[in-house]
């Protein structure tokens, strides 16, 4: 029986303690413990400290993990929660994505300063986004606007957007809802038109391999809806080599039989994009989202892949 703490590790931003108080308190309810059974450990990773360059420039968005991961393999901690985009598609050797909440609202929401709307946005007006799949999908459809590298937390982006720095920016409205913040965008992006970031509103739990005790604790708060369209969509990553160097999108739906993706890879620029959309059952999630990558990969041409390097 246990009798210490569950140690749970997490980022110290206001949203990632938001994720983690949702874990503790769908774990705590589950297995019909107190919440004090679960010590919430914040560590600042070098993500977080580095704020002034792009994750491209300062290795990635395993930036974001590194310290969480280190704890969990010396067993400092039993598991860490993360946002499910911010993984690399290639974990440390021991640990694995062991469970999913179910997922929030995939779409992207554009906060504007003095226009409502994207489309509206004065020609030359500056937008700021830290993502390269943002920043690639504003230049396709506004390619008279300035985008510009624009990193922080929640808060910080949108203070410097109320400072007038720019004169828009985009968030995940996942992230926004989880801060009690669903009213502080102008508008919401359709996700055809403007396509999620593969694993976007979806929270993940990472664990060790083999940890048997910890994993069937995890287990009761898994949603296989999520776990497999996640599955699919981070399928597609890896086969694309996904980082944040690369303006890759996708998005799976499961219905519990069969799985739906589709997928779009752009230039940086935002000038050529290439997609696809794929469907199969779900017990084949991952291989499916792999197949989608390499029918992309196929379609776009080696020339095309030359922009992300």
């Amino acid at each position: 029986m246990q009798t210490k703490p569950f140690r749970i590790g997490t980022r110290g931003s206001p949203l990632a303690l938001a994720q983690t108080h949702e874990t503790r308190d769908r774990l705590a309810a589950a297995h019909g413990l107190p919440v004090e059974m679960f010590e919430i450990v914040t560590l600042s990773t070098k993500g977080d400290r580095i704020t002034d360059r792009s994750l491209a420039e300062i290795g990635g968005k395993g930036l974001f993990t590194e310290e969480l991961e280190q704890q969990l393999l010396s067993g400092d901690l039993d598991f860490a929660v993360h946002s499910s985009k911010d993984m690399t598609t290639k974990l440390p050797d021991g640990l694995f994505l062991s469970a999913f909440l179910p997922r929030e609202d995939v779409r992207d929401a554009f906060v504007g300063r003095s226009a409502t709307r994207l489309a509206e946005l004065p020609q030359g007006a500056t937008v700021g986004s830290s993502s390269l799949r943002r920043q690639a999908l504003i230049r396709r459809l506004r390619p008279d606007v300035n985008v510009i590298t624009y990193r922080g937390q929640v808060e910080t982006r949108l203070r410097k957007l109320a400072e007038g720095q720019v004169d828009g920016t985009l968030l995940a409205y996942a992230g926004l809802r989880r801060l009690g913040m669903a009213h502080v965008p102008t508008e919401l992006l359709d996700p055809e038109s403007f396509p999620p970031a593969p694993a976007q509103g979806a929270i993940c739990i990472e664990a060790r391999l083999g940890d048997d005790r910890i994993n069937a604790l995890l287990s009761a708060v898994d949603d296989p809806r999520t776990h497999e369209a996640v599955s699919c969509e981070r399928g597609f990553l890896a086969t694309l080599d996904g980082s944040c160097r690369t303006p890759i999108a996708g998005y799976a739906q499961s219905d519990g039989a069969r799985i739906r993706f589709s997928g779009m890879i752009l230039t940086p620029d935002g000038t050529t994009c290439h997609r696809i959309e794929i469907d199969g059952r779900t017990a084949d999630a991952a291989a499916l989202g792999r197949e989608a990558g390499e029918r992309i990969r196929a379609k776009a041409g080696p020339e095309f892949f030359l922009s992300w390097s």
